[in-house]
């Protein structure tokens, strides 16, 4: 069985307990669908965790804008967050950023952040036509926030939801299983206070991380998946 997570956004507490749930469950293998970078103030800590583990990442769209210095053209949020990250990762823990592929392929899964028609960025909706166009039978992103299960003829996809920020008006971290045969989504509670203790010691106001204690985006949006 291997695990699926993504979009970690720098929450460690979040991410040291789905891994900890990943380990009781027994899983042989994790892979990341991107997005260890952005929103909260322990990407070293994340991207060690993942590194130490040899956890085959994806790139997310964070993790490009953090690794090639851009700006992320929808939230002024986003941007101050990475701000604080681009002076605080360690040098080796943004070569391994910039050194993420945006395709992988894991026990026939194919994996991106996005979409297939744009890998860091898309807001994936799925529908049959979609995946038939698409060489393969399974398939994984992130991006959304938002955990989601589809099964069409021959294809089935799996969005595993956020570890570090969930959109779905579930605060619990949300990641994925797979066992062979069956995705299975899974959500557990962590100490979203441990997260938001370390964004107010980095300098944040409560704008930035209050959002957690709800499963919301900065700013209180919940989301859905795309289209549907």
């Amino acid at each position: 069985m291997i695990g699926i997570i993504s979009d970690v956004h720098g929450n460690y507490s979040a991410l040291y307990t789905v891994l900890d749930r990943l380990d009781a469950l027994g899983v042989s293998r994790i892979i990341c669908l991107g997005d260890t970078a952005g929103y909260y103030s322990e990407v070293n800590a994340c991207c060690d965790a993942l590194r130490e583990r040899q956890v085959l990442s994806v790139m997310g769209n964070h993790d490009w804008y953090l690794a090639n210095q851009e700006r992320c053209p929808r939230s002024n949020s986003a941007n101050a967050c990475l701000d604080y990250q681009a002076g605080v990762i360690s040098a080796s823990n943004l070569d391994w950023l910039k050194g993420l592929a945006t395709h992988a392929v894991e026990q026939e899964i194919h994996m991106v952040h996005g979409g297939w028609n744009d890998p860091l960025d898309e807001y994936l909706r799925p529908s049959q036509g979609y995946f038939d166009a698409l060489p393969g039978c399974r398939f994984a992103s992130g991006h959304t926030h938002v955990q989601f299960l589809w099964q069409g003829q021959g294809k089935v996809y799996c969005n595993p939801g956020s570890v570090g920020q969930p959109r779905d008006g579930d605060p619990r971290a949300g990641f994925a299983t797979w066992d062979g045969e069956t995705f299975v989504l899974h959500r557990v509670a962590y100490d979203i206070g441990r997260t938001q203790r370390a964004m107010a010691a980095a300098g944040f106001t409560p704008y930035f991380y209050q959002n957690l204690e709800k499963g919301t985006q900065i700013g209180g949006r919940i989301s859905t998946v795309p289209g549907l």
